[in-house]
């Protein structure tokens, strides 16, 4: 029989929350930094994986913001998106949604196009490459105003027919789901999907803005849910997917030992969670390695892995048809590995 690491590398799984900018490793941040004569305050890959020390969302932000000033050109955009898609192939993904940060870049002077262009060459590479599809998801900056958002929104317009949603990150507390009510709307009205980070740090009252005053089509995080029993039967009895990240919540202290991580908890609860990396060049690891980490920390079975697999295609922006493809793929490893 397949032993455990072998059989969650091999499962067929898309990642539905992962930040692209956060897959900047710090070998690459140093490349570009060369390639591009930029500046950046550390004196070695060493000491930028020092630096990684989190105590709140803030601190990585803070390191995040500083590593994505040397992404310049589209080569950049580029050349880091294959690195991920790289990475991940190997990892058993075969369906990836990016989420970028353009605000993160045109308001340091780099044109919007040019980070766009870069992620689309990437995207159409790992096709080629490695059988991969991805989408995109164009996250606006919630410390950010709203007004700023729908500025970000129009500058999109010329490829919104290559960006499959819009949504919601950065720094959660004090910037609740609904100071963005207006520009989810229009993004709905061009015919966008919707997803928010809520109840991350945020609490559960966010989770409920995403859904009331939102009607997201999917929670990113959402862990906090748990602590309304009313809103958790709601997630599970909607459907809602949650794209949970488990070594993200340990390395920002939203849990402390990743033990204490309710994964199991929200699949008994109906919950239909996802396993992912959120931004692992600053966490830690990739979406296996998620995987493996509940796996043994939380005693996961074979069972609840492929039920978070499953989900990872149901929850995701893909059509119905290319979904059922994905789930037979499922169905047709379970059987070869049994």
């Amino acid at each position: 029989m397949t032993d455990l690491d072998t059989f969650i590398a091999r499962l067929p799984k898309a990642e539905l929350h992962l930040h692209i900018e956060g897959s900047l490793e710090p070998e690459l941040m140093f490349e570009l930094a060369r390639r591009n004569q930029v500046e950046i305050p550390y004196a070695s890959v060493e000491e930028v994986r020092a630096a990684y020390a989190f105590t709140r969302l803030q601190d990585f932000l803070d390191i995040y913001y500083a590593g994505a000033n040397v992404l310049r050109t589209r080569r950049d955009f580029h050349d880091m998106a294959m690195a991920y898609f790289d990475r991940a192939a190997r990892d058993g993904v075969v369906h990836a949604e990016l989420m970028f940060d353009p605000q993160t870049h045109t308001d340091r002077g780099i044109p919007f196009a040019e980070v766009i262009e870069g992620l689309l060459s990437a995207m159409e590479e790992a096709r080629t490459k490695h059988g991969m599809t991805s989408c995109l998801i164009l996250s606006f900056l919630r410390h950010l105003s709203e007004e700023a958002a729908f500025e970000t929104l129009a500058a999109a317009e010329p490829w919104l027919d290559r960006i499959a949603a819009v949504g919601l990150d950065s720094s959660e507390v004090g910037h609740p789901p609904i100071k963005f009510a207006q520009v989810f709307a229009a993004a709905r009205e061009k015919g966008l999907k919707l997803t928010a980070h809520a109840g991350e740090e945020g609490p559960p009252e966010y989770v409920y803005q995403a859904l009331d005053l939102i009607d997201v089509d999917r929670i990113d995080h959402g862990n906090r849910a748990l602590e309304d029993p009313v809103l958790t039967r709601r997630l599970a009895d909607s459907g809602m997917t949650l794209t949970v990240c488990p070594l993200s919540n340990l390395k920002l202290c939203v849990i402390d030992d990743i033990v204490q991580h309710p994964i199991d908890a929200m699949l008994k609860a109906g919950l239909k969670a996802t396993l992912n990396s959120d931004d692992p060049a600053y966490f830690g690891g990739y979406i296996a390695d998620n995987y493996r980490a509940v796996a043994e920390a939380r005693g996961l079975g074979r069972e609840d892995l492929v039920t978070l697999a499953r989900n990872s295609f149901t929850g995701s922006f893909l059509p119905e048809e290319d979904i059922a493809r994905h789930l037979a793929a499922i169905d047709a490893f379970v059987a070869e590995v049994a």
